[in-house]
């Protein structure tokens, strides 16, 4: 186009680009200033008008993305990202800063959701690329255009791209020949290549230097232009033809450059346009603009418009001056976070390879490929664990968008923007860790809003591995990052509330009241409601509970329930929670699991008993901690009676007897006692060692201790014959083996000195010694000694 088509009252100019390119970006800044058209048209959703506006909002920051969704099903979803180097973001604010009309020209949002985007064949750029000698589309568009700043470069791709669309196959209308493309012009009819074909129709063959034929190579993926992309671009057709009938005369009109052939003028007759938009399905939709990520633009995310660099491609637009010097300064400083050794000379030198490398290559400025190749010889020393690590953190980088808080938003995600405010709760792409402790109010308040999300499905925090079920429950550990997804998922929950909170509420009473929601799954989610504090919900989930305790018959239902609900208890201490309606709850199901259980423990196989001796283990501690006279008396009861047992696993038989052990209900001469009978002549070998198991399974300090016990064991084991040790040794390695290496060799070496047990009433005192460690612990306390 010469500089005189700027002076026709009805010029139009077309821009192909590619999208998220910097020099694409710089190229079309000039192009447009240079210009200077009245109306702009930008490839993008058209319904998205009315959100140009936001654009020019101090607080939007690229990069970012236009939202698009189904406004009653709003998991299906559509973005269209924008970083700052995106050639269409930099003709939004060329159009807003100088007050030019601007709209989208590619199809709405409501159709885009409505149809299946398909899309097919080799892409374009890889052609243009292989007939320069480039085997790779993204380094050729990075040596081409990407490295410059020349206006005319757009019409010399609108040409390429022109010669390559009379090649390509055009998908045929449904309906026709089994979805298989049009053929090419001339393709098949008399002197078109068919007819010309010397092998009449068959595969073509080569020979080889010995006669034999073999098969040609495959001829690549042809170019497809599908029916998707010609209803898109008849749409863009059909906006450029309504700015021009509203008075447009100077448009610039920015798309992707596989279309730009298909704007250029003259456009034609609108009524194939008509025909391919009639009847396009529809559906409600509703757009925003939501933050992204840089690491979100790559192509690596899955996003089709991806591209490989998007930090190296922010650098190149934001840098101007020396932006390889610089570009490898940043690399230096990255490497030096990572504790390794980078100098000044380090960085001159690299400099000086990657330009010596362009120079070499004929390029006019040193490419993401010349820098890698510096960065790898030179500050990498050729580790490539360590160029990795720069590629992560630069090459593809993680910056996070903001958008201003006047862009149309549901009422939940405004209350989350909010209370993350206050709270200080930044949303960053970084994994960041966050120790919580909920003795202080912004911590606990942080502690529910987390929470309450994860309970809504946006997992913006995730509690490190046993913190939120540790000991001390006044911590808690986080590990924070923001995916741009979430919001999605915020919107997805904006239809339990308008509130986090009041949304986490709905939604857990909601999940509590589906059939086949059970004791178990009623005790998780009350300790979620009260992990994020939701007063609504507890009462309600009280009382489903209670209800499913009272006609649940399965004791082993009721019995991993009960520390769940028990722990539920403990948490409404720690965080002030009134839960006094769940202690009769916990207390009513203490007193079924007592009366039910003997009878639901006979006749149990191995596997059973066994996992029913964790349920055991794990109630007794939940009862001990609550600390409560009745129900440790009433749990302690029922042990007893299960100790006393014939008919009763010999597995629980011996963990309930070291459990009352623990609990000084039994001395050690009473377990004595029973560990003699329990491997009388009277039981099989393998009931001996189930019952052992039963009694010392990952407690081995008790033989360590004492020694009695232990010499009752050996005796047991030595007497033997061959055939029950052989039966019994599987058994055995397997208890012992479950101990720590240190209790292991304190076993076998009592074993093999076969000294009497130490005990603490033999054991001679030392009152001096005893006196200085009193005194160090008076002074740690800060008390008098």
């Amino acid at each position: 186009m010469s500089p005189a088509d700027a002076g026709d009252p009805g010029h139009t100019r077309v821009y192909g680009i590619r999208h998220h390119g910097p020099g694409s970006a710089r190229s079309l800044r000039l192009a447009l200033e240079e210009f200077r058209p009245d109306t702009v048209l930008i490839e993008g959703p058209a319904d998205a008008d009315p959100l140009v506006i936001h654009t020019a909002a101090a607080s939007m920051a690229p990069p970012v993305a236009l939202l698009g969704y189904v406004s009653d099903e709003p998991a299906r979803a559509a973005f269209w990202p924008y970083a700052v180097f995106s050639p269409e973001w930099q003709a939004l604010r060329y159009a807003v800063e100088n007050d030019v009309p601007v709209r989208f020209c590619d199809l709405p949002a409501a159709q885009v959701l409505a149809v299946d985007d398909r899309s097919g064949g080799r892409d374009a750029l890889a052609e243009l690329a292989s007939a320069g000698g480039y085997d790779d589309a993204e380094r050729w568009w990075d040596a081409v255009v990407e490295s410059s700043s020349d206006t005319g470069t757009f019409a010399a791709i609108t040409e390429a791209m022109a010669a390559l669309r009379e090649t390509a196959l055009i998908e045929p209308e449904t309906g026709t020949d089994a979805g298989e493309p049009e053929p090419r012009a001339g393709e098949g009819e008399p002197g078109g290549p068919a007819a010309d074909d010397p092998s009449g129709g068959f595969p073509a063959t080569s020979v080889d230097e010995g006669g034999a034929t073999e098969p040609a190579p495959p001829e690549p993926e042809p170019l497809v232009l599908d029916r998707h992309t010609l209803i898109r671009e008849a749409h863009m057709r059909q906006v450029l033809r309504k700015a021009r009938k509203d008075g447009a005369r100077r448009i610039a009109v920015v798309c992707g450059a596989w279309h730009a052939p298909a704007l250029q003028e003259p456009l034609g007759p609108a009524a194939a346009d008509i025909r391919l938009l009639k009847g396009l399905p529809k559906v409600k939709s509703t757009l925003t603009w939501v933050p992204w990520t840089h690491s979100r633009l790559a192509a690596a995310s899955g996003y089709g418009a991806g591209v490989t660099s998007p930090g190296w491609y922010h650098h190149l637009f934001t840098e101007t001056e020396r932006p390889i010097a610089s570009w490898l300064t940043k690399v230096a400083g990255v490497l030096r976070g990572h504790d390794l050794p980078v100098s000044s000379a380090h960085i001159i030198e690299a400099v000086r390879l990657a330009e010596t490398l362009a120079a070499l290559r004929g390029r006019p400025l040193a490419g993401l490929s010349e820098v890698t190749e510096a960065t790898r010889a030179v500050l990498c020393e050729g580790d490539e664990t360590v160029l990795r690590s720069v590629g992560m953190e630069l090459v593809v980088g993680e910056a996070l968008g903001a958008v201003p808080s006047e862009a149309p938003t549901v009422p939940l995600e405004a209350d989350l923007r909010a209370e993350a405010r206050t709270l200080r709760l930044k949303q960053e792409t970084l994994i960041r860790t966050l120790d919580l402790d909920l003795r202080k109010e912004r911590d606990i308040a942080r502690s529910r809003l987390l929470h309450r999300l994860r309970l809504l499905g946006v997992h913006w925090g995730v509690p490190s591995a046993g913190t939120v079920r540790s000991t001390g429950t006044f911590r808690e550990t986080w590990e924070l990052r923001w995916e741009p997804e979430f919001a999605v998922r915020v919107i997805e929950a904006s239809r339990w509330g308008t509130t986090v909170r009041v949304a986490a509420e709905a939604k857990i009473l909601d999940t509590a009241a589906r059939p086949g929601s059970g004791v178990t799954e009623l005790t998780e989610a009350l300790e979620f409601a009260l992990l994020a504090e939701l007063p609504g919900a507890l009462d309600g989930l009280i009382g489903r509970l209670g209800s499913a305790a009272a006609v649940d018959h399965d004791m082993t239902h009721l019995l991993a329930a009960l520390p769940g609900v028990l722990r539920t208890l403990r948490y409404g201490d720690v965080r002030g929670t009134d839960t006094s309606a769940l202690t009769h709850v916990a207390d009513s199901m203490l007193i079924r699991i007592c009366a039910g259980l003997p009878a639901a423990v006979t006749g149990l196989g191995d596997d059973t008993a066994a996992a029913l001796r964790d349920q055991l283990d794990t109630a007794t501690t939940a009862i001990r901690t609550r600390d409560h006279a009745e129900s440790t008396r009433q749990w302690l009861a029922v042990l007893a009676r299960l100790a006393d047992r014939p008919d009763v696993h010999g597995l629980l038989v011996g963990r309930t007897v070291r459990l009352l052990c623990d609990a000084d209900r039994f001395d050690t001469d009473e377990a004595a006692r029973r560990l003699s009978a329990a491997l009388s002549v009277g039981n099989t070998a393998a009931a001996k060692a189930a019952w052992v198991d039963g009694f010392v399974g990952g407690r081995g300090l008790v033989l360590v201790h004492d020694r009695a016990l232990l010499r009752l064991i050996d005796d047991w084991l030595a007497g033997l014959a061959e055939e029950q040790f052989v039966e019994v040794v599987p058994l055995l390695r397997r208890t012992f083996g479950a101990f720590e290496s240190g209790e292991r060799r304190a076993i076998g070496a009592a074993v093999r000195d076969g000294r009497p047990a130490t005990t603490a009433a033999t054991t001679a005192t030392d009152p001096e010694r005893g006196l200085l460690a009193l005194r160090t612990v008076a002074d740690i306390l800060g008390v008098p000694a």
